[in-house]
């Protein structure tokens, strides 16, 4: 069986014994941006459920344009007004510059490589306090997640001011 029709045939099961969560807007009104590392499961790590919590995910956790659009969307439609950035001990985007990266992949990309995990979270969240199309947003975290132990550490929080 190849691995699409493994996946074909676990969807069968799925679909079976789902949740059918009938709004797109979650209802802990939060969005977690995180790393597509394989070894997070958003849902477990943070106590989510489906239908809680929108998950974006890509390389490094980082914010991204992507991720800003996604983030208009959520907050300005789906009513979205927490978010969680979460980067992730042992990632691959620590550690190397962009050169090198562009060098392993041969593509001209920007990557966002991450020096310092705390830092880049204070960027990243300062980059989204202060854009003014994510003004429902009333709060902004920062967690490391430890791929090794599971854990979570708070870095930092935003809060907009009343």
């Amino acid at each position: 069986m190849t691995r699409i029709a493994q996946l074909l045939a676990a969807n069968k099961g799925y679909a079976a014994a789902r949740a059918n969560v009938a709004d797109a807007r979650p209802w802990r009104r939060m969005a977690v941006v995180t790393c597509m590392d394989a070894r997070i499961d958003v849902f477990a790590a943070l106590g989510l459920h489906l239908g809680e919590a929108h998950v974006i995910r890509n390389a490094g956790g980082r914010v991204t344009d992507d991720v800003l659009r996604s983030l208009a969307l959520s907050s300005q439609v789906l009513g979205v007004d927490t978010v969680v950035v979460m980067q992730h001990t042992k990632c691959g985007l620590a550690g190397v510059t962009d050169e090198e990266l562009r060098t392993l992949t041969g593509a001209d990309l920007g990557f966002f490589p991450i020096d310092d995990h705390a830092a880049a979270l204070r960027e990243d969240i300062a980059l989204l306090a202060e854009k003014s199309y994510l003004s429902p947003l009333k709060m902004i975290a920062g967690f490391i997640y430890d791929v090794e132990s599971g854990e979570v550490e708070d870095v930092a929080v935003w809060e907009r001011p009343a």
